[in-house]
């Protein structure tokens, strides 16, 4: 095992947040009561946020159907953050394996990854509870990904760990307090955002100093890498086979979401927070800017 001096502020950072967790934690087995029945006539997402809304497909939808395809489109986010969060804890486990085990850096990292161990079983559940499968990536996404714990490292890691929560955080936040979305997934939600906020300053500061030790020959390829990595994430956040569930072709699904000014809005509403730290970290620019684009998080030229 590789031992490395342990930072001071790297141990500050990670003794606060470690006492946060201490503190502060839920088990969702207990505290979502998974047997309660769903609301009729509630929605799973806002209507605005569907990939969907405001195309001639949406407008074909009765009320009933566009609750529908909400539900299976809540569902394959949910499950395609579960994906993404087993490699989280895949690339967070790489990590500690290198690092001093009494470190609280190192103990605040496997803190984090039983969070997502609970997070992605909450994920799961809510997905069965509703009605819904297993969406997640689409199978040649889902194997392409395997690379991403070996090929990742350093600021362009945690960095693309930032852009898949910060963009779920910024859509939950929205609805966890939204009356007329389901109770299950509001509370889902709200324990979702209560513990990813830990992750986040975690994750944010490991950036910031991953960048400032960072090689200027090594930048263009943390640059690459994020970008990459963020293009596929939020391609994966709708699975062609949500649009199925209520009677359109997935092809076309999925051709009128890419093209939905609405959706692309909505994706670009999730990073608001999250770029901004990135792009003044130096981790937003070439080689990476078309994959930028197209990934909806920045605006097309």
């Amino acid at each position: 095992m590789t031992r490395t001096l342990k930072d001071p502020t790297r141990e500050k950072t990670a003794d606060r947040l470690l006492k946060s967790s201490a503190n502060k934690f839920y088990d969702p087995d207990v505290d979502i009561d998974w047997d309660a029945p769903l609301v009729e006539g509630k929605r799973y997402i806002p209507e605005y946020r569907s990939s969907l809304y405001g195309t001639d497909l949406w407008d074909r939808l009765s009320d009933e159907q566009r609750i529908e395809l909400g539900k299976h489109e809540l569902a394959s986010i949910a499950t395609t953050g579960l994906w993404f969060e087993i490699l989280l804890m895949q690339m967070l486990l790489k990590e500690v394996y290198e690092q001093d085990p009494t470190s609280s850096h190192a103990q605040y990292a496997l803190t984090e990854i039983a969070d997502e161990c609970r997070h992605s079983t909450m994920f799961a559940r809510m997905a069965d509870r509703v009605g819904c499968p297993a969406y997640g990536p689409v199978p040649w996404l889902r194997q392409l990904a395997k690379l991403m714990p070996t090929i990742s490292y350093g600021p362009a890691r945690y960095g693309a760990i930032l852009v898949a929560e910060e963009v779920l955080d910024r859509l939950q936040r929205e609805q966890m307090n939204d009356p007329e979305i389901q109770p299950l997934v509001r509370m889902v939600n709200r324990i979702h955002v209560l513990e990813e906020a830990r992750h986040v300053t975690f994750a944010r500061e490991e950036v910031t100093r991953g960048m400032a030790k960072l090689s200027k020959a090594e930048v263009p390829y943390q640059r690459f890498t994020i970008a990459l990595v963020s293009y596929f994430v939020t391609r994966a956040f709708i699975n062609p086979g949500v649009y199925k569930a209520v009677g359109i072709s997935p092809r076309e699904g999925v051709r009128t979401a890419l093209n939905n000014p609405h959706w692309q809005e909505t994706v670009r509403f999730g990073g608001e927070k999250i770029m901004p730290f990135l792009q003044e970290n130096g981790l937003v620019g070439a080689p990476g800017m078309q994959l930028w684009r197209k990934s909806f998080l920045l605006p097309a030229r």
